[in-house]
This record gives C-alpha cells, structure tokens and sequence, in this order.
C-alpha cells in the first residue's frame, strides 16, 4: 500500500494502535506522550513506571530491550525479494484463506465474500488432508472477489486443487468459503440478528502478525476485516520499517516474539503466524477469551520442484505434528484447510523464490546455472495448511 495524501503517515498509524501496546520491562500499558499540547509532536510511547521508547522516524518503535537478539531477521535483500515476488500475485491464494479465518473470529463481519459465487466443492471418499496453498501477496480485490477457473476440490477436508495459475490468478474462494464455514460452524463466531448484539459494547477487533516480514498478510487481512487494527511484529529492522507502511490501519513493532510479546493481556482478537516462530504461551496471553490463533505452514510438497536441482532447504513431514505438539497445552484445533496449487514461475521468479525464504543463507556459488537449466516457466507446485486453534 502506498502512503497517499489522504493517509496517516506511518507514525500516526502506529500511535493509533498504541493503546495495545505493553511495555517490554515490566508489562505495563503503553501510552503515546506528547512533546507539547500538539498531537501531532507525539513521538514517543511510555508506561506508567516511566519506561519510554521512542518512535523511529520509518514509524515503527522498537520495543526490544536488554542484550541483542540471536534471532536472525530477514535481511533488506530478502525482503525485496519476498515483496517483488508477491505483488507479482503467486501466493494470493493463501492470502484469502487466511483472511477467512480472522473474518470468521470477528462477529458481525459477511464472510459470504469469500467464495460466494464460486462452485460447490465436490466430496469424495478421500478422507485424508489433501492440497494447499502457500504464502504470497494479494491484490486486495481478488481476495473478496476472486475468479476460479477449472478448480476441483475432494476429500474429507475438501481438497482443492486448481491447475495452473498464472500470476494474480485467484484460486482461493472454494478454500476460504470452505474455511471460514467450518469456522462459523464450530462456533468461532456467534453472529447478531438485527438489533441483538453478542456482547454489550464489544471492544474494536485487532490482530496480531508475528514475524510480519513486508506485512502483506497483515494487509490482505485488514483490507477484509473492516475497523479491525493490526500490529505488524518482526524481530528483523528492516522488516519493521517496510511493514510501518504496510497498511493505514496498522502499527509496526521491532520485538523479539520469543522473548515475549510486547501487548497487553486479552488485547488481541486474532494472532496470524505464516511460516514464522510461535510463541504458544504468550499468544495464549494476548488473545481474548473468543480469540483465534491461525498458523500457515508448509508441507513437504511445498516448492518440490525446486528443492533439489536448487539445493534447497526442505521442509520436515513431520511439521504439522511438532506444531500441534507445541501448541497442544495452550490451544485446541478449531478448522484445519489443506490448500495446494501448481504455480507457472519465470526464471526471474524462481530467484527469488530463493532469495526470500531460509534457503538464502543457505547460497550455492552454481545456483544461477541450474535456475538456466530449469523449463522457462516452470511449474512449481504450492502447499499450505491453514490451521485455527483457539485458546483452552
């Protein structure tokens, strides 16, 4: 999103978000304070016991405190690779799906946007978890309003798969509808009739991204989920200062996730993690008692094509178990979307698909030989889960 005349500035938008911001020393709420009687000189965040932390000029804080982290952040390098590959629209599928799952926790919000005039999903006898999607940018218009052409989904958790797909080409309405379905249906989200209301004055929803990197989920899922707020966090500097123009309705946070989450108890609707560190005691902390945490991991299908002409780091089979191992204290599985799609990438795309992701800690001195001997386009397959948990 582009910082327009009519748009707060990234610091504005952080200050709008700050009431759900707590203190990294000693968890006390954090307010904006400003220099003189102008708002508009407010530049620095303090808590009751006097800790400040000032706003850095990209509009993000930093909110890490003590000795330096030893989590390696995503590099500017990665992240222009990561930016350019997504607003090229290969991964918008996942995008919508994870908007589902956050929509599907706010009460009052119409997830009938997803997918509503897509095809039924046919049932088959499969009964095991079947495709996915992978993670990448959305044009916001085709994650409410997406074209799905020659899509076909089977399985007990409706697989879906959808061919080929060109860059911007939405395959995500069958999944997210799916999705946020068995949300609703589980009872995620309890929605009012007219003139009744689930709660007396419920607070306005926010949500969370952890390890937000260029933040475009956090966007795809705020351009969907209308009055929602949203905190962009990211251990990496680089990444905070992308993600503070990410969106007019989020704020960006520096912050080690593993050393804690700088929010305040109960304060968050939704916590999103896609491909990034999960911190199950302290999103059990910050997630209201209806919240949802929603996480989006690879399988081992995911990027196959590539792993080993490129020498890529692949992804463990057994992911989704050490996650439900991980979380399994804390949180209970709510909806579970397989999501899998054949991806056309240009050479072009291919490097920086590696360029992005962990394999570019990983460089091989002959990589750009063997991405020249790869087809030009080259279908490389995409597979997610979307998994929901809510806290015990």
């Amino acid at each position: 999103m582009t910082v327009g005349a009519a748009e707060p500035s990234p610091v504005d938008r952080l200050l709008a978000c700050a009431d759900l911001l707590a203190c990294p020393q000693c968890g006390q709420p954090l307010a904006a304070v400003a220099d003189d009687a102008t708002a508009a000189s407010t530049r620095t965040l303090r808590c009751p016991h006097g800790h400040s932390f000032d706003l850095a000029k990209q509009g993000y804080v930093s909110l890490l405190t003590g000795a330096s982290t030893k989590m390696t952040g995503d590099t500017s390098a990665m992240l222009d690779a990561r930016a350019a590959f997504q607003s090229a629209g290969h991964f918008t599928p996942i995008a919508a799906a994870l908007a589902a799952a956050v929509a599907a926790a706010v009460p009052g919000v119409d997830t009938a946007v997803f997918g509503a005039d897509s095809p039924p999903a046919a049932a088959t006898g499969e009964d095991r978890p079947g495709p996915r999607r992978e993670d990448g940018p959305a044009a916001p218009a085709d994650v409410c309003n997406p074209r799905v052409p020659g899509t076909a989904a089977q399985g007990a958790r409706r697989r879906f798969h959808a061919g080929l797909t060109a860059p911007g080409m939405s395959v995500a309405a069958a999944s997210a509808a799916r999705l946020a379905t068995t949300l609703l249906s589980n009872g995620a989200v309890s929605p009012s009739g007219p003139g009744q209301a689930t709660h007396a004055d419920p607070p306005a929803p926010a949500v969370l991204e952890i390890g937000a990197g260029t933040g475009y989920y956090l966007a795809a899922v705020l351009d969907v989920v209308p009055g929602m707020r949203g905190i962009a966090l990211d251990v990496s500097k680089a990444a905070a200062r992308r993600a503070a123009r990410a969106h007019q309705r989020a704020g960006s946070v520096l912050a080690d996730a593993w050393r804690g989450l700088p929010v305040s108890d109960a304060a968050m609707t939704a916590v999103v993690s896609v491909f990034a560190p999960r911190n199950a005691d302290e999103v059990a902390r910050v997630l209201n008692a209806d919240g949802r945490f929603i996480v989006v991991t690879p399988t081992s299908r995911h990027l196959g094509e590539l792993i080993e002409p490129l020498g890529m780091v692949s992804v463990d089979a057994a992911k989704e178990d050490r996650l439900a191992e991980s979380l399994g204290g804390r949180f209970e599985l709510v909806a579970r979307e397989a999501v899998e799609y054949t991806m056309s990438l240009s050479h072009e795309d291919v490097a920086r698909v590696v360029a992005m992701g962990p394999s570019a800690f990983h460089g091989d001195a002959g990589r750009a030989e063997e991405i020249a001997a790869l087809p030009d386009p080259v279908a490389v397959t995409a597979s997610v889960t979307v998994s929901v948990y809510r806290p015990l």
